[in-house]
Formats: structure tokens, C-alpha cells, sequence
């Protein structure tokens, strides 16, 4: 059978045991079997720490690993799984391997091990049966019924098929392939390599105090060179470390993703610019050897036409994501993790940025056609067999206060803009000058990632198509003058008078912490530091609001609903953060009426942060976390609740994507505002969506959670060594 093909339904039949003898299970499924005609007893043949316990009562369902696949064990008189669901993944890994023998279509009978079951093999998707189950949530209707929906519906469907519940996981393999596991770097073959030099922290172009960084016109505006842009990149997309257990090692990358799988592809699209050796064309970035691939020659004319409108020594800025390097680990749910790491991304991209004195905005106005077209992600000749990319989105960035390209613009254009007053920027690219962009010569082939793809997940090419931007929108946004308001005001560094440390040490510094002590308690004057850092003060025009915000050009979405354990000077319990105050009628109305909404101690006055209920959070924070005690032992947890339901009906299906975009970009920022506090974060993409909303009554499709996060004091694994980034590099230099 292809590895894209799994059983579907369980249907009465016989067993053999010897044919899943030769995958080495032996004892283990003759215990099984032995357990399951007999009473009650455990069986743990299986492995030391997967077992279940069987009786005669009611079939039910086991889950294996995040939701691989649901059966229905029947003995004499059924069987019953007890306490919570059990890991039986050998079991599960013997029957893949015997189903993966098979053709689409095909039945297999098993004798001998689970009596009685009979697998039907189904091609192209993964669709298992819910057992004999009643649960508040039923699973969404059949894929035909999707395909003609609305692609507001469409999205909507997939959402609500792909949460958490208590008594069932969002649908994944439940097991890792290791053999097939992802390849985490895509390279482009053929395509000729420009390396980016290796910057020691303390060479130019230095980097500020972190928190200037976040104060408009503090940091001295770089020119574009290739020291800036390697800067640019070691900061957005590079690696950060290596960590070594035993022989095993594993890169840890300057932008956080899910699963440390790196989904996200960066690229540049680069003009002619004076003094700047690399050709006009568009570029891949390849973090494991920190370079540029050439993968496009465009003309220098129909590059300048392209980005005309834009500031002078602008380029652009490109993301895309490969949906299958989640889906290898999370099945269905891995498109949310996906585009959470485009958030993470632009954020990382927007603040390396700003540690050069450049400013960036995301071109949303673009449709998706165009985007494709601009990266090559719609070139099937140079991927062929190879894992696609998805387009996501596109950027400008350019240095702030360069003004010596007088040419891209008319007379009075041009004098305007000479003047420094204000004059507005497109957030989109004409496609017109795109088709002539693209129209130069290519170079290279996608690599291919892993050499089988077990299960192709069509629910994902399914929400990715609903979602998929068709129009072009004529936004806009004013270059703030050199008067203007600045972001939030310069900081001393955490309650010291200094300038505190460089935003260069915070990102370099970052990393996912994987537990907490369970004593760290953060400051009230750190916390409240950082709920003003997630405040994009929609109020102002887009490039005038506080660092990274001014790089979104869409008022906020995403409140924080947060259980608080160790924070000075507040009472634990839960609290809500609404990210822009007009909104809060909205939000209390979707929540439960009798929630207090009062002034939480301590909090300043601008900062519409309020107290909804008091108690210990710490059991509730780690139950709704698909029980990950990481949630509790932090100083504060908390999820991200995004106005759903009302947004995608009044802007579109193409912006389920960009809730979780946001929901990203507010991550990265806290990820920087933990290191700089003295503590650590982590994202938490494992929760029980349904079981989230429930604590403050949430019950329609208003408001959803999108991510978790977790902030407190990090417990260190001793037993892992690291080691600098790009020391494999020097070597082979």
C-alpha cells in the first residue's frame, strides 16, 4: 500500500497473529490476546510505559499518540479502556506496517491479536471511524459536503474539525516516522550559493540596547549592504545554536516554530543598489549555511518599475511555508501551527529591522496568484516530485530617511517626499509589473525532504485553497514624518538603571523553555511591561504605532485571556487583556455575564487589562493544556482569543490565516519581552480548544483560542550541550 493510504473503518473479521509476528511484537500480542478473552487485567507486554486495561463491558475507542487512529477492541464481551488513553504505538506501528503492503482499496484481515477487525484501506486521505463515542462536538460532515461549501464555511469546518477534546485529539499519524522525518533545510540545486559573511556579535553594524529597538528614531538608520543584510537574516531567520544529546544533534533557529520543524521558507527580492554587489533578482535564504541561493535573474528595469512606489533602497521580503514538515508530526492541525510560525517570522523579520534602523510593512493588499508568482512557489517544473511551498506573504522593507532614488518618483512626488512630508505607500505590488518581474531567467530545483510521505492530509490542501486570497485591495499607509509620536517611550533596562542589554543578546538568547520550576514569580512592573509591549494602539496610523505593530496593517483581533499563578501584587485567578479597548464590549458580551471585569491592582491607567476571577489557575491552566504541566508552574499562562466567527464573515475566509499571523507575531514579542525580563516563554499549540472557552462560557464560534503561551522561571537540561550556530560553516570555509 502507498504510504498515503491508511484504514478507514473497523468492521467485524478475523485475526492473525503471526502475520504481526514479523514486526517484532511476539509476547506483547500474545499477551494481548490472551487479555482480551479472559477478565480484566492489564497488559503490559507491550512496553514499559504503554499498557491498557480490559474488561468485559462496552467497546470503546483508544487514541494513539496525538489521535493516529481510533478502534473499536472487541473481545468476547468488548472491551473497556480505563482512566485516561493509553500510548499502544508498537501495536500501532505493526498494523501500519503490514497496512502499508497493501494497495488503496485493498481489505486486510488481521487474526489472532484484537478479534475480530477488519481494516478497509482508502487512498488519498485519512478518515477514521468515531466509535460508539457521544461527545459535545460532533466530527464535521464528509469532505464532498466541504468541497461545495463557502469558503467562510469551509475554514470555519476546519477549525472546528481540527480541535482538542478530552476524549479526542485532532487527527495525526500519533507516531513519528522517523525514517521519513523531514529534511529541515530546503535547498534549491543548481541554484549558486552567495554566502553572507559570519558576523561576530560585536562587529558592525553593532546592534542597540534591546529596548530601543521599540522607540521610533532612537536606533541610527544602516544602509543596505551585505553586512546588513546578513545582519538582517542572522536575526529573522538564522540559526541560533546547535544542542547535542549523546550523538544526536539539532539546530535552534532565531525564529520559534512549532515542534522545532521550521515550516517557513524566507526570501528577498532584491533591486539594483549602489555599492551592493549582489545582482537584481530574487533570492532563497539558506539557514544552514547562512547564504543566499540565486533563484531568479530579474532586470534591473522591471525590478526598479516594481518597487517604485516604495521608499528609496527598498526590497522585498517573502514568506512561504511547507505544510507536510507539520504535518509529519501533527497531522490535520498542522496548518494553525504552520501559519502561527509565519507570525513568528514576520515578527523576527520586523525586529531585525529595527535593530538596523529599517522599517517594514507586510503588503497585504496582494493577492496570493501574484505572491506565488513573485517566489516561484507556482513553478511546478522546479519542484517536481519535491514537497510544494505555500505562498504566504509578502514585505517591504527599506531604511528609514533614505531618500538619494529621486528617480523612482514624479517631480511633485518626488519633492514631497524630499520634504519629508507625508505621503502615503502602497501595501501591495502592482501584479502587472510582477509578470514582467518573473519573466527573467530561473535557476535550481527544490530538494526533496523526506523520501516517503506516509499519509497526505487533504483537509490541509483543502483549508489552504478556501483560504486562498483572490483580490487585490488598494491599502495604503501614510511614512510617518520625522515628528511624529514615537512607539512606546525608552525603557532603563528591568529595574536598573542602565541601558540594558542588546537586542542582538536577547535574539540570540531566545530558545522554547520545555519546563518550568514552579517558583519563579515575575515583578509586577516586567509584567505589565509586557502586556503594554502586545498593545499595538490601533488608534494610531499603521507606521506610527510601537515596533513590531507598525509592520500589520489591520486593527487587532486577539485578546488575552490569562491565568495568572506568580506575579507580584496580583491575586491569582484569571484576567483578560483586550487588545484594543473598543472592543471590550464585544469581548464581555461573548464571555460569561458574571464575570467581575474589574481594575486589576497596579495596572496603568491605559492599559485596559481587568480582573475576571479569583482562585488558583494551576490545575485549570494545565488541564485545558492537553495536561502540560508547563502551563502551571509558569508564572502566568494564557490564551490568545481571537475575534472568529464575525471576522471571517465581514473580511473574508482568506483571513483565518492571518488570526494566527497575528497570534504569532504576539508570541515572538513576548518571547524577547520573557528573555529581557530574566525569565523564558514557550508557545503551546497542544490544547483543548472546546474545554478553554468553557472556563469563561464561551459558547459560539465569536470568540476562539488560537495559541497558548507560558511565561515563567526555566528549569535547564543539564544533560544537553550546545554549541554555536555556524561553526560547521567556518570549518568548511
Amino acid at each position: 500500500m502507498p504510504r498515503d493510504c491508511l484504514f478507514r473503518h473497523l468492521l467485524p473479521g478475523d485475526v492473525d497473529a503471526e502475520s504481526l509476528k514479523r514486526v517484532g511484537l511476539g509476547m506483547a500480542l500474545r499477551e494481548c490476546q490472551q487479555s482480551l478473552v479472559g477478565p480484566t487485567r492489564r497488559c503490559t507486554g507491550i512496553g514499559r510505559k504503554y499498557f491498557f486495561e480490559l474488561n468485559g463491558t462496552v467497546p470503546v475507542r483508544a487514541e494513539f499518540g496525538f489521535g493516529l487512529a481510533e478502534c473499536v477492541l472487541r473481545g468476547k464481551g468488548g472491551v473497556k479502556l480505563h482512566m485516561a488513553w493509553y500510548l499502544l504505538k508498537e501495536v500501532v506501528g505493526a498494523c501500519c506496517s503490514i497496512l502499508r503492503q497493501m494497495k488503496g482499496g485493498q481489505w486486510v484481515l488481521l487474526r489472532g491479536l484484537l478479534r475480530p477487525w477488519i481494516y478497509i484501506v482508502v487512498r488519498g486521505s485519512v478518515d477514521y471511524l468515531y466509535p460508539l463515542m457521544s461527545t459535545e462536538n460532533p466530527i464535521p460532515s464528509a469532505r464532498s459536503e466541504a468541497a461545495s461549501a463557502d469558503p467562510v464555511d469551509r475554514v470555519i469546518r476546519y477549525h472546528v474539525r481540527t480541535k482538542h477534546h478530552f476524549n479526542r485529539y485532532a487527527r495525526s499519524m500519533g507516531f513519528l516516522d522517523w525514517a521519513n522525518q523531514p529534511d529541515p533545510f530546503r535547498r534549491f540545486e543548481g541554484a549558486q550559493l552567495l554566502p553572507l559573511p559570519l558576523l561576530k556579535s560585536d562587529e558592525g553594524p553593532s546592534t542597540p540596547a534591546y529596548d530601543a529597538i521599540c522607540e521610533r528614531g532612537a536606533v541610527p538608520c544602516q544602509p543596505v549592504s551585505l553586512r546588513t543584510l546578513s545582519r538582517f537574516f542572522e536575526f529573522a531567520l538564522a540559526l541560533s545554536a546547535w544542542k547535542k544529546a549523546g550523538e544526536s544533534e539539532w539546530a535552534l533557529r532565531s525564529n520559534p516554530s512549532s515542534g522545532n520543524l521550521h515550516p517557513t521558507e524566507g526570501y528577498v527580492v532584491l533591486p539594483k543598489i549602489d555599492g551592493f554587489n549582489l545582482k537584481p533578482g530574487l533570492y532563497h535564504y539558506a539557514p544552514k549555511e547562512h547564504g543566499l541561493e540565486w533563484r531568479a535573474e530579474f532586470s534591473a528595469e522591471h525590478v526598479a518599475r516594481l518597487l517604485a512606489p516604495f521608499p528609496a533602497d527598498a526590497f522585498l521580503f517573502g514568506l512561504t511555508s511547507i505544510h507536510w514538515r507539520e504535518a509529519w508530526k501533527y497531522g490535520e492541525r498542522a496548518f494553525r501551527y504552520c501559519n502561527h510560525d509565519v507570525g513568528h517570522a514576520i515578527g523576527t523579520a520586523r525586529i531585525a529591522a529595527a535593530t538596523l534602523g529599517w522599517n517594514m510593512a507586510l503588503l497585504d493588499g496582494v493577492d496570493q496568484d501574484t505572491v506565488a508568482m513573485l517566489l516561484g512557489t507556482n513553478r511546478k517544473e522546479d519542484f517536481g516530485e519535491a514537497e510544494p511551498e505555500h505562498p504566504d506573504c509578502l514585505a517591504v522593507v527599506w531604511p528609514t530617511g533614505y531618500v538619494n532614488r529621486e528617480a523612482r518618483f514624479d517631480s511633485a512626488r518626488r519633492a514631497s517626499f524630499v520634504k519629508r512630508e507625508k505621503i502615503d505607500i502602497p501595501l501591495f505590488v502592482d501584479p502587472n509589473a510582477v509578470k514582467d518581474v518573473v519573466a527573467g531567467l530561473w535557476h535550481g530545483k527544490a530538494n526533496r525532504l523526506s523520501g516517503e510521505h506516509g499519509v497526505h492530509w487533504d483537509i490541509i490542501d483543502e483549508v489552504a485553497e478556501a483560504s486562498w486570497k483572490t483580490q487585490v485591495d488598494q491599502l495604503a499607509s501614510l511614512l510617518p514624518t520625522s515628528s511624529a509620536s514615537g512607539g512606546n517611550t525608552l525603557h532603563a533596562s528591568r529595574e536598573t538603571n542602565d541601558v540594558g542589554p542588546s537586542a542582538g543578546q536577547i535574539i540570540r538568547q531566545r530558545r522554547s523553555a520545555v519546563s518550568f520550576d514552579g517558583k519563579t514569580s515575575i515583578s509586577a512592573s516586567s509584567f505589565f511591561q509586557m502586556m503594554q509591549r502586545v498593545m499595538p494602539l490601533a488608534e494610531r496610523p499603521q507606521l506610527e504605532r510601537p515596533m513590531p505593530w507598525d509592520v500589520w496593517p489591520y486593527d487587532p483581533v486577539i485578546h488575552l485571556l490569562l491565568f495568572i499563578h506568580r506575579v507580584d501584587g496580583l491575586t491569582p485567578g484569571l484576567y483578560c487583556l483586550v487588545r484594543d479597548s473598543r472592543k471590550l464590549s464585544f469581548v464581555q458580551q461573548a464571555m460569561n455575564p458574571e464575570l467581575t471585569w474589574s481594575s486589576a491592582p497596579g495596572c496603568p491607567e491605559d492599559l485596559p487589562f481587568y480582573w475576571l476571577l479569583e482562585g488558583d489557575a494551576r490545575k485549570l491552566a494545565v488541564q485545558v493544556s492537553c495536561h502540560q504541566d508547563i502551563a502551571g508552574d509558569s508564572a502566568f499562562s494564557f490564551g490568545m482569543l481571537a475575534e472568529f466567527e464575525g471576522t471571517l464573515r465581514e473580511r473574508g475566509a482568506w483571513w483565518y490565516p492571518r488570526m494566527f499571523w497575528e497570534a504569532g507575531l504576539l508570541g515572538q514579542v513576548l518571547y524577547l519581552e520573557a528573555e529581557a525580563a530574566g525569565v523564558r516563554a514557550t508557545g503551546i499549540g497542544c490544547f483543548f480548544d472546546d474545554p478553554v472557552h468553557e472556563v469563561v462560557a464561551i459558547k459560539n464560534l465569536a470568540l476562539q483560542s488560537l495559541y497558548h503561551f507560558t511565561i515563567g522561571g526555566p528549569v535547564e537540561d543539564r544533560r544537553l550541550q550546545t554549541l554555536p550556530p555556524y561553526e560547521h560553516v567556518k570549518r568548511s570555509l
